[in-house]
């Protein structure tokens, strides 16, 4: 049986009100930077973008087309990176020449995210930028260029608004974090 969250919900880091008031901020940013620019193309790593992506693109008043992959380095249950970056599902649509956003739910390590960005770099994009809705900046072991980001946060195991635990709770509409002392994986 699956945990209810609030049994070992430690806090509430980020709330709905909150997180759609700086993605608001983040469309109209990125709205403004592409001015002008045309084959805008927001890349969405699934699975836990896409909560973000939807609310994000909807902000963006600038054209856009959307795109997804799918990357791994974790696995289930598992709280760390394995170090190894597998692409589960690639672009469908040719990049050369266009404006590339990754839009990503949060950078850890940049390990996977540094694979990635090397990857679709030799796709000759006119540009690539990241867009990352939480930045744990304090556990970079890796340089990754992020142009936006949502919030930089703590170094604390975080779930909700995308972003699951054993491929649980994407669907809360915050930013929580985990008691690890009362969570029982399933």
């Amino acid at each position: 049986m699956v945990q209810d969250y609030r049994d070992f919900l430690a806090e509430v880091l980020i709330s709905e009100e909150d997180l759609h008031r700086r993605i608001k901020e983040m469309g109209e940013e990125i709205s403004k930077d592409y001015l002008g620019e045309d084959q805008l193309l927001l890349v969405c790593i699934l699975r836990g973008g896409v909560m973000f992506l939807t609310d994000l693109m909807r902000e963006i008043r600038h054209p856009h087309a959307i795109e997804f992959m799918a990357v791994s380095s974790y696995g289930v249950g598992k709280r760390e990176t394995s170090g190894q970056t597998r692409i589960n599902l690639d672009l469908n649509t040719d990049i050369r020449d266009k404006n590339v956003i990754l839009v990503e739910d949060i950078i850890d390590s940049g390990h996977t995210l540094a694979s990635v960005l090397e990857m679709l770099s030799l796709r000759k994009p006119k540009s690539l930028s990241v867009c990352t809705l939480l930045d744990k900046a304090e556990r970079r072991e890796v340089y990754v260029p992020v142009k936006y980001t949502g919030f930089v946060i703590p170094n604390k195991f975080v779930f909700g608004y995308g972003l699951d635990i054993d491929d649980y709770y994407r669907n809360l509409p915050f930013v929580g974090v985990v008691d690890l002392n009362r969570y029982k994986p399933g």
